[in-house]
C-alpha cells in the first residue's frame, strides 16, 4: 500500500492548524491540514515497514501514523498536542474519537520543558534575522507570542487552548509590524516569566498517563489484527499444505 492511499483510506482523525485554527487567519492565510492515520497492523508483519508519516496527498496536508502521533504526544511535542485541540476538525471516526478522549493523558508538565524548547528556537531565529536584516520577521514574532501565551495559560489551567480569543487584534498588529520590537520583546519576557511562575502550582501530572494511552494503543492494533485474520488464516492454511506436502 501506498502512503498516500494511507491517508486517503485509514484516517481516524483530521483538522485544519496553522492561522485558521489559531483564530489568526486572514484572506491571504494558508489551510494547513494535518492528520493521523491508523497503518493496518498486518503491514508490520513485512519487513518494510509503513512510513510514521506521510506529506500529502493534498497541498499543505501532513500526517501521522497513530503510534507515531502518540509517542510524539507523550514527550509534549506543542505541534502535536496543539493538533489534538484544534476547533477546525474535518474527519473523525470512532479510534479519532477514542483519541481525542485521551487529550488530558497526554498533558503533563513535561510541557513546560517543550514549550519553553521550542520558543527559545524561534526567539533565536528572529535574533537571526535581526542581525541579518535589521528587523525581525514580524509574522513568525506574532506566533511566537501566541506560543508563549498558550504555554503560560495550559500550565495554569491544565487545559489547552490555542485560538487566541480577543487577543487577535493586537497580534495581527504584532504581524503587520505596527507594533515597535522593544515593546514585543518585552512582552515577549513577560509571558516567559508568567509561564514561569504558573509552574509551580500547575494542576497538570508531572508525568503523562503513559498506560492508557499504550492500553488504547493496543486495543486498536489487535482489531486492526483481528479483521485482517481471515485472509492471515488462508496463508497459514496454504503454508501448512505446502509443508504437508513436502513431508
Amino acid at each position: 500500500m501506498q502512503p498516500p492511499d494511507l491517508v486517503r483510506r485509514h484516517t481516524v482523525y483530521s483538522c485544519v492548524m496553522g492561522s485558521r485554527a489559531f483564530g489568526l487567519a486572514t484572506d491571504a492565510s494558508d489551510t494547513d491540514r494535518r492528520g493521523v492515520f491508523l497503518a493496518p497492523t498486518e503491514l508490520f508483519w513485512r519487513f518494510d515497514k509503513p512510513p510514521t508519516h506521510v506529506e500529502g496527498p493534498g497541498e499543505e496536508q501532513f500526517s501521522w501514523e497513530l503510534e507515531r502521533f502518540c509517542e510524539l504526544a507523550l514527550r509534549g511535542n506543542p505541534n502535536i498536542l496543539e493538533c489534538l485541540h484544534s476547533p477546525l476538525v474535518e474527519h473523525v471516526d470512532d479510534t479519532g474519537r477514542e483519541l481525542l478522549s485521551l487529550r488530558g493523558a497526554f498533558l503533563s508538565r513535561r510541557v513546560h520543558d517543550t514549550f519553553t524548547r521550542y520558543a527559545l528556537g524561534q526567539r533565536r531565529k528572529l535574533d537571526a534575522d535581526i542581525r541579518a536584516t535589521g528587523a525581525p520577521r514580524w509574522k513568525h514574532a506574532m506566533h511566537l507570542l501566541r506560543l508563549l501565551t498558550s504555554a503560560r495559560d495550559l500550565l495554569r489551567t491544565g487545559e489547552l487552548r490555542i485560538d487566541v480569543g480577543e487577543q487577535r487584534g493586537p497580534l495581527l498588529a504584532v504581524k503587520r509590524g505596527e507594533v515597535p520590537w522593544a515593546r514585543v520583546e518585552a512582552w515577549m519576557v513577560r509571558l516567559a516569566a508568567e509561564t514561569e511562575e504558573a509552574l509551580p502550582g500547575t494542576p497538570l501530572p508531572a508525568e503523562p498517563d503513559h498506560a492508557r494511552v499504550a492500553g488504547f494503543l493496543y486495543r486498536v492494533r489487535r482489531a486492526s489484527a483481528l479483521q485482517a485474520e481471515p485472509d492471515h488464516q488462508v496463508v497459514q492454511g496454504v503454508l501448512g499444505a505446502g509443508r504437508v506436502g513436502q513431508g
